[in-house]
């Protein structure tokens, strides 16, 4: 099995952080909806094991995944983390007893959540923490400061390394930025769903990491042929398909495809290392500016 590394690692601005371009999302560590438990508990802690056998060295997650399993879960595999192991936490929600995912950015629940994620991890200060806001298709309007702000005094405090923002408008990262270092930005995007390509150019200058949500997701049932052509034609899945596009659209992309099958983990592996040609792009380019927009995919991430 070939380990990642020749898929390339990227260094946010201002940090020493050596980030794997190919990571690890956790939000699949947990039951449907990411409510509840695993259906395969050994399983999940198998792909988490072997997630770092094969060079991941950033992996995202949530305490309000399962709410709490997936950080147990990865304190129940990883724990104590090996050196150079990078866990991106992000807090701004909640999950309500019918699963829904209501925002929780008051002062008080900031912090709750920023203790709750220390202690399900097991770590006395967490490496990098995403404030996420907007609603469940998109970003909002809102303002960022006094959220931003609580982050910041626990940052402050020695709790919190690095911080980074969710789900927002370019408008919303530039007043951030005013307010604290943001090392990197998570929002929505995939071959499909594209709204943030200025945006991704913007970071690439500052040196600032995007991390798309839903890298696999978005896709019309008419432009699945497109995408089913070019994985054919270099004898890949769509599913790596789909991935190194995102690594050759800019330096700055990182990737945290979640997985429960170590088959997929391999396979999203060695999409780190699948080189598309100019023309291959072009295809898959397609699937965006030849599109109406897209469906929005329901829950969040």
């Amino acid at each position: 099995m070939m380990a990642i590394s020749s898929g390339g690692a990227f260094t946010p601005a201002g940090t020493s952080l050596k980030l794997n371009r190919v990571g690890y999302g956790a939000i699949q560590l947990t039951g449907p909806m990411a409510w509840g438990p695993p259906k395969d508990h050994a399983g999940a802690l198998a792909v988490l094991r072997e997630a770092v056998r094969c060079g991941v060295n950033h992996i995202d997650t949530s305490d309000y995944y399962g709410p709490h399993i997936a950080n147990q879960i990865l304190r129940e595999a990883l724990h104590p983390y090996p050196a150079g192991l990078i866990i991106v936490t992000k807090v701004g929600a909640r999950r309500g007893s019918d699963k829904s995912w209501p925002k929780a950015i008051s002062r008080q629940e900031l912090i709750d959540a920023v203790h709750d994620n220390l202690r399900h991890l097991g770590l006395d200060v967490l490496d990098v923490v995403n404030l996420r806001l907007g609603g469940q298709f998109g970003p909002d309007d809102s303002s960022v400061e006094a959220p931003l702000s609580v982050l910041a005094e626990l940052q402050q405090l020695g709790l919190i390394r690095h911080i980074g923002l969710s789900n927002i408008s370019r408008a919303q990262f530039a007043e951030g930025s005013r307010i604290a270092a943001i090392v990197c930005v998570q929002n929505h995007y995939n071959l499909a769903h594209r709204v943030d390509d200025a945006f991704i150019d913007d970071l690439v200058v500052k040196q600032i990491a995007y991390v798309p949500f839903f890298p696999l997701g978005g896709f019309r049932p008419f432009n699945a042929p497109i995408l089913d052509s070019v994985a054919q034609s270099l004898g890949a899945t769509t599913r790596q398909v789909a991935l190194a596009w995102l690594l050759q659209r800019a330096p700055n992309v990182l990737l945290i495809a979640g997985t429960s099958s170590v088959a997929h983990l391999h396979q999203n592996v060695a999409a780190g290392v699948l080189q598309l040609p100019p023309e291959a792009i072009a295809q898959l380019d397609s699937m965006f500016f030849q599109n109406t927009p897209v469906r929005p995919l329901p829950g969040a991430p």
